[in-house]
């Protein structure tokens, strides 16, 4: 053994240092960025059977909030899933040094009233946020269908197949060409691209939560082909209230808990 390596072995080994983890956001902002894995079906409790969407809800990180002073309005920026590092932007890439974290593919800005409590560098975790029984809105894109006619866009019902029309099954029919202006009017329902729109659902009810895997299993289907981005917010509709099992009142229950008259005796 050198003299080198002799003295490097008999100094003590220094322990690495961890990385502090990062804190949660608070769980009063109930919103995430999921990816749509697919759908399958599950029994509850009470044995009923649901078809439902898979979606992997984040972690997501808080990447930079917007304040009025600054920016006009009130936002939170989640960033969410990964990205190669060449591909990044040197904008983006001076957000990720800032925070040390690896590039974030998706950015996603939700506007709130309130920013008190939120860093950038958070982490925003399912659990934390949302629960099995509670309602969500949920919004993706919708699968692209390509070049498609009225009778698949619009549901029109077609021409007659007889009477003298050999051609006209799935024709859109007139458009007007007569009327007075003696042009098309903008927004004419007629042939075009179908598809790849931005759909939002409301009130879709939360079935089970897998906080092992971020996994949240949502009742129905949700818009958009497997491997989408969906946007998990809190729904913005009236929600049900929970049942409650209340006991009985009034003359049943009166002559339920009411005892019973002693039997007569027998006649000798």
């Amino acid at each position: 053994m050198t003299e080198e390596n002799k003295n490097a072995a008999e100094q003590p080994q220094t322990e690495p240092e961890t990385k502090a983890q990062p804190s949660e956001m608070p769980a009063g902002f109930k919103f995430l960025i999921g990816r749509k894995m697919g759908m399958t079906q599950m029994f509850d409790a009470a044995g009923e059977l649901f078809a439902v969407s898979v979606i992997q809800a984040g972690p997501c990180r808080v990447m930079y909030t917007r304040t009025p002073e600054k920016d006009g309005y009130k936002a939170i920026c989640l960033g969410f899933g990964h990205m190669t590092e060449k591909n990044v932007n040197a904008a983006r890439m001076g957000i990720f040094k800032k925070l040390d974290i690896k590039p974030v593919r998706k950015f996603k800005e939700f506007r709130v009233e309130d920013i008190s409590g939120v860093q950038a560098g958070q982490t925003a975790s399912l659990t934390a946020r949302f629960a099995a029984g509670e309602y969500v809105d949920l919004q993706g894109v919708s699968k692209g269908k390509g070049f498609a006619g009225g009778m698949k866009r619009y549901n029109f019902r077609g021409g007659p197949a007889s009477h003298g029309a050999s051609d006209r099954e799935r024709a859109p029919g007139s458009i007007g060409s007569r009327r007075s202006l003696g042009r098309v009017l903008p927004g004419q329902r007629m042939a075009g691209h179908m598809g790849v729109d931005t759909v939002s659902m409301q009130k879709i009810k939360v079935i089970k939560i897998i906080p092992e895997e971020n996994i949240m299993l949502v009742n129905g289907s949700v818009p958009g082909a497997a491997g989408s981005l969906v946007y998990i917010t809190k729904t913005v509709k009236k929600t049900p209230k929970p049942l409650v099992l209340v006991p009985k009142k009034g003359k049943q229950a009166a002559a339920k808990a009411a005892p019973k008259k002693p039997a007569a005796p027998a006649k000798k």
